[in-house]
């Protein structure tokens, strides 16, 4: 047998499959007209043949195992959307910043609460705050991705949104929201107590930050208004509040129950027009809030007073 034939004969015991015997032997190598380059070629088409029936072999091995381990293949990702702009500018890496005003008729320097249980209250000292986040039970696993307030500043009303384009921002997000607190500072919020307050705090420790909330002052409108218009309206949540109380009617609104999936897709590189919107829904919230609070100083019982805002387009 020649050099050839056994460099063949050997490369049939790799593969583990026999070409057929007449086409190694001598006499189809060596001569009677055979072509050593054919008889090449043919085994080694068998070979390339039994190399693919063992990749085939073991990935349907590996298919079966990830079946019975109950291992997902992770789908291939999303193409990425052309629609990635947001409002505001770029504060830290994926904290984002938005600040706008909007004009809002002069009032007393001072509010007279003592209708809901509270003293007067300096106008510059109160902060109305929102969140928008990841779900709506709360606990260690949900996170705020956008904190709004709002407060009185010269004869409008000033809104500054936080909002994070990916996890690792979070922390700068909270720094930055802790700076606009002041020791005088007294928050404004609608079940902020039970929920985004808590939840905050909750976010503070993890990130190992100092919580500043648990220090400041905080007027909760959700219980005033429960007090006064249980039993009244079919519901005390803040869009009857709006309709009922402030004459707000929103149009085009997103849901706040679609904010969470909103943002997730705007991570996975998902449009940014829902996230937008989440922007404009809590930027409502805010402006409600201070309408809110102006129209609760004070009023008897059966006070019909309305305080007529307009929707933020």
């Amino acid at each position: 047998m020649s050099a050839l034939a056994k460099r063949l004969a050997g490369l049939r015991r790799q593969a583990g499959s026999a070409a057929p015997a007449a086409a190694l032997s001598t006499g189809d190598v060596s001569g009677g007209g055979s072509d050593p380059a054919r008889a090449l070629r043919e085994t080694g088409g068998a070979y390339r043949n039994d190399a693919s029936a063992a990749k085939a072999s073991r990935e349907a091995t590996i298919a079966q195992l990830r079946s019975l381990l109950k291992i997902r293949t992770a789908p291939p990702p999303a193409p990425r959307s052309l629609d990635r702009a947001l409002p505001g500018e770029e504060i830290a890496p994926g904290l984002r910043y938005h600040e706008q005003w909007t004009p809002w008729p002069a009032g007393e320097d001072t509010l007279p609460l003592h209708g809901i249980g509270q003293d007067d209250i300096p106008r510059a000292h109160l902060l109305a705050f929102d969140t928008e986040t990841t779900g709506l039970a709360g606990g260690t696993g949900t996170r705020a991705f956008m904190i709004g307030a709002a407060d009185w500043r010269d004869v409008g009303l000033r809104i500054r949104q936080l909002c994070i384009t990916r996890l690792a921002a979070e922390e700068a997000m909270l720094a930055a929201f802790a700076g606009w607190l002041e020791p005088e500072t007294v928050l404004v919020s609608y079940n902020g107590k039970s929920y985004d307050r808590p939840l905050l705090s909750t976010r503070y420790r993890l990130a190992r930050l100092r919580d500043p909330l648990p220090e400041l002052r905080h007027v909760d409108l959700l219980h005033p208004v429960r007090r006064r218009y249980r039993g009244v309206w079919a519901n005390c949540r803040l869009a009857t509040v709006e309709r009922e109380l402030l004459g707000v009617l929103r149009e085009d609104d997103l849901p706040g129950s679609e904010a969470p999936g909103a943002w997730l897709a705007y991570l996975r590189g998902g449009s940014a027009s829902k996230l937008r919107r989440v922007g404009l829904h809590n930027a409502q919230d805010l402006r409600s809030l201070c309408g809110l609070l102006e129209a609760l100083q004070d009023v008897a019982e059966g006070d019909s007073r309305v305080c007529t805002l307009p929707v933020i387009a």
